[in-house]
């Protein structure tokens, strides 16, 4: 992807959320709700302080995050979906 974020922007492939309940019911397409969970795929630099220094962003490329329901801009880069969102979106980062 030749797409680089600007400041504390993170650009996000949300992950696919599973088909089938634990119970073994399938769910369709159409009650799925977006997964809350992604994969950064690229940081800008980071935000600036009041001094003017550029303060570098907690999260990386390749950590898995989770974000708000409505969180970020939906665009598409290539053919694929991707959200483009700001460090301050992010909840978390989830540990392998």
């Amino acid at each position: 992807m030749k797409f680089r974020p600007l400041h504390d922007r993170v650009v996000v492939k949300r992950l696919e959320s599973d088909t089938k309940t634990k119970g073994g019911i399938i769910i369709p397409d159409t009650a799925k709700e977006k997964p809350q969970e992604g994969q950064v795929i690229a940081v800008g630099p980071g935000a600036r302080d009041e001094s003017g220094k550029v303060v570098a962003l907690d999260v990386k490329a390749g950590d898995r995050i989770l974000f708000g329901k409505w969180s970020g801009t939906e665009v598409k880069i290539e053919g694929e979906d991707f959200l483009i969102m700001k460090e301050s979106d992010i909840m978390g980062v989830v540990e392998a």
